[in-house]
């Protein structure tokens, strides 16, 4: 490979939520391991793997020149957006103009600037469950009602939106807003272009508007390739509010910068309008200058080597825990870097808590996540963008110490 996907790097002390965090009080994450374990950070949806170095070459290249006043930013960052979805989400060159794309300070930003633009306080919002847990903490804080529409799986354990179940909702509450995720964290579906079709049918018979987070978009596994909500029809471009960032791609959270695409104007004017109104939506130049890093032809090319790993991590993963986990469930994400693990038939088989196995877990090590603030009732989610080496390890240890092994013995 071209690119190094399998180093170990110690994040201790160097702005690691994923690390520095646990054991801390009064937060949601993992407690620390007990003596004699180090940690495996599976819970923060960010990755153990360094940028693509262009990344850090465009930021220190910016950073010795020494001043950093205000600024607007160049065609070439427009340009850079526009190239890299007509590339690799198929976007129209001549729909997607510079007028479609604006900043937006962080996605979930853009989700709530979109909601109050077109819903009140107190207007109910459909969300699919399991749900991303920073949708409904800002739908929550911003005073808006949730509607869950469960996903089913089928019979193959894919996971399916409802649509009839969709539709009953919206009308039944009057919806006229709802918050789309595709690819769907915690879930990792990718969904295909009958279901956008069918979803976006239901969302047009109701009169709905449609804010997709697609900051997923381009951690895609085992060949899948993702859809632009907003590309299955002339319908569903005009009442979508795409959001993306290179944030989740290229692990730049902490940098800050996402960006939506609208395509109709007076849905654009209004959103933009939100945003700006706070004066909480401006660009950071070395965010900028992140984001022009990453989609170079680099960027390109080391997306594809990630997708290649993170694939290899979730097929040994899968794979390992059908043999040896006897009652937990999961379906094979399709996209995300995430597991989403159903642990209520081994729950019921042993008489346990989800609690104690999370805690069973965090004892040795394995920093994995309380599933039920996303709406899994006994789940657990896992990040898997770690170096296979880490993955297999923290494998080992849960069936060593957690599913099979004589930890309980130990807690009566």
């Amino acid at each position: 490979m071209e690119f190094d996907f399998t180093t170990l790097i110690d994040r201790r002390g160097r702005d690691a939520l994923a690390v520095d965090a646990l054991g801390q009080p009064g937060g949601f994450a993992p407690a620390a391991p007990k003596p004699g374990f180090d940690a495996i950070p599976m819970w923060v949806a960010d990755m153990n793997f360094a940028t693509v170095p262009t990344v850090p070459q465009a930021l220190i290249e910016r950073a010795q020149h020494p001043l950093f006043g205000y600024f607007s930013p160049p065609d070439a960052y427009y340009e850079a957006i526009r190239q890299w979805q007509v590339r690799r989400n198929g976007a129209d060159p001549a729909l997607l103009t510079r007028d479609c794309i604006g900043y937006e300070n962080g996605v979930l930003g853009g989700v709530v600037s979109a909601l109050t633009a077109f819903a009140a306080p107190g207007d109910a919002v459909l969300l699919h469950s399991p749900t991303y847990i920073g949708f409904t903490s800002s739908l929550q804080n911003n005073g808006y009602r949730i509607v869950h529409s469960p996903l089913q799986r089928d019979d193959a354990g894919v996971w399916r939106m409802d649509f009839a179940d969709m539709d009953a909702k919206l009308k039944q509450h009057h919806i006229h807003v709802a918050v789309f995720c595709s690819p769907h964290n915690p879930c990792g579906r990718v969904w295909e272009r009958w279901e956008l079709e069918q979803a976006m049918e239901v969302y047009r018979a109701n009169d709905c508007l449609v804010i997709s987070d697609e900051i997923w978009s381009d951690i895609l596994l085992n060949g899948h390739r993702h859809i632009p909500t907003q590309s299955v029809s002339a319908d569903a471009r005009r009442r979508t509010v795409a959001l993306y960032a290179p944030s989740k791609t290229f692990n730049l959270a902490g940098l800050v910068g996402s960006y939506h695409i609208i395509y109709d104007a007076a849905l654009r004017d209004r959103v933009r309008a939100k945003g700006s109104k706070p004066h909480y939506n401006e660009m950071n130049v070395l965010s900028m200058h992140a984001l022009l890093g990453a989609y170079q032809p680099a960027g390109y090319r080391w997306v594809d080597e990630l997708c290649a790993v993170l694939s290899e991590n979730v097929n040994t993963a899968c794979a390992y825990i059908a043999a040896h986990f006897d009652g937990v469930d999961v379906a094979k994400p399709q996209g995300t870097y995430m597991l989403f693990l159903d642990c209520t038939r081994w729950c019921a088989q042993h008489g346990r808590t989800l609690d104690e196995v999370l805690h069973a877990g965090w004892d040795v090590g394995v920093a994995w996540q309380d599933g039920r603030m996303f709406h899994g009732p006994c789940a657990i989610r896992m990040n898997l963008a770690l170096p296979l080496s880490r993955v297999q390890e923290a494998l080992r240890r849960l069936d060593t110490y957690v599913f099979n092994g004589p930890f309980w013995a130990d807690r009566g």
